[in-house]
């Protein structure tokens, strides 16, 4: 709790991954990728209940054995390949009695890198500010201004129109992309939006080398590497 408003925390973690098979649950320095999630989850000092959504029972186990809630097993319909992110956690209320809470946080269990700072620290600007929705970020690598599109005979067509080019990054405006670790929102303002991104959304920036999202089985070995630098695996 914080501020008085009740918080529910979801991890969203299917069973169905085919990049990498068994994703969330494989061995990251010693400990099952979404064990990572859901310890710096318990940290908190604002998250009132945390609770895992899956369809895959392994999963809902290895949660269960690090601390995190299963009270339902999520419908196969909400985990396809083309499942919007929301659609889990807008299960996830409905199945918990949605009155019970002011704001749901989601954090994704790919995010291994996050830690309870940027937890707590989304939780207290979005609700010190009164914001509906807030989500973590962080700047993006190769900036737009310097991205192009090709036309039917092969111009360079810029993605961003500007009067002229720039050829210094530090003469661009910097630019920002969500890395997926950390989404809080009012309940009944993401029931009634059904998105994270709107106009209202606001960006909570944090560093390149906490966020790292898993997608790939290299994506295992650097996250290890800077957990290892970061003095979290011994």
């Amino acid at each position: 709790m914080y501020k008085g408003k009740r918080i529910l925390c979801t991890l969203s973690a299917r069973g169905g991954s085919k990049g990498v098979p068994g994703k969330n649950i494989r061995d990251l320095g010693g400990l099952p990728l979404i064990a990572w999630t859901i310890r710096e989850a318990r940290k908190s000092a604002y998250l009132d209940r945390i609770v895992v959504s899956s369809d895959d029972e392994a999963i809902l186990a290895v949660a269960r054995s690090h601390g995190a809630d299963t009270p339902f097993v999520r419908p196969a319909e909400l985990a396809r390949d083309n499942t919007p992110g929301v659609d889990p956690v807008l299960h996830a209320l409905e199945a918990l009695r949605p009155e019970e809470y002011d704001y749901v946080v989601l954090l994704q269990p790919t995010s291994p890198l996050r830690t309870v700072q940027d937890i707590d620290g989304c939780v207290a600007r979005c609700l010190d500010n009164d914001w509906p929705c807030l989500i973590s970020i962080t700047e993006t690598g190769d900036s737009p201004y310097f991205s192009f599109q090709m036309d039917t005979v092969d111009r360079m067509v810029p993605v961003i129109k500007q009067d002229s080019f720039h050829t210094r990054r530090q003469d661009l405006p910097r630019t920002f992309a969500p890395n997926g670790a950390v989404y809080v929102a009012k309940c009944d303002w993401l029931a009634r939006t059904k998105s994270y991104l709107t106009p209202e959304t606001r960006g909570y920036e944090m560093p390149a080398d906490r966020s790292w999202d898993i997608d790939e089985l290299l994506d295992f070995d650097i996250c290890e590497l800077l957990l290892k630098r970061a003095g979290r695996i011994v």
